[in-house]
């Protein structure tokens, strides 16, 4: 289902005010895409960057053509593993966090 202009815009305006929802929106990403719900995850993902930093700026600071770095999250995109670690690692950077793994006892 395609995004609203409304939903997009809302989420950025609330991204643009809210340093706690930026970072809970990119560990919520990164948490859903490695729990296995790929598609869900990569969602967040575009959302994240969408609202923050842009697939412009994102492309040039990776040397990716931007339109292939939303094919690669986009829902049949299917992103390498270093091409996914470093739109991880620019994005942790520009937010100003680090974000760990940690083990967790299936209940």
């Amino acid at each position: 289902m395609p995004l609203t202009r409304d939903f997009i815009e809302t989420i950025k305006a609330r991204a643009d005010r809210d340093a706690e929802f930026r970072r809970e929106l990119l560990s919520d990403g990164v948490e859903t895409f490695l729990s296995g719900d790929i598609e869900t995850g990569k969602a967040i993902l575009r959302d994240y960057i969408n609202a923050t930093v842009g697939f412009g700026p994102l492309g040039k600071a990776l040397d990716i053509d931007p339109k292939s770095l939303m094919r690669m999250l986009g829902p049949s995109g299917n992103p390498k593993t270093g091409n996914f670690i470093e739109i991880i690692r620019y994005l942790q950077k520009k937010e100003g966090v680090h974000l760990e793994v940690k083990a967790a006892a299936i209940a």
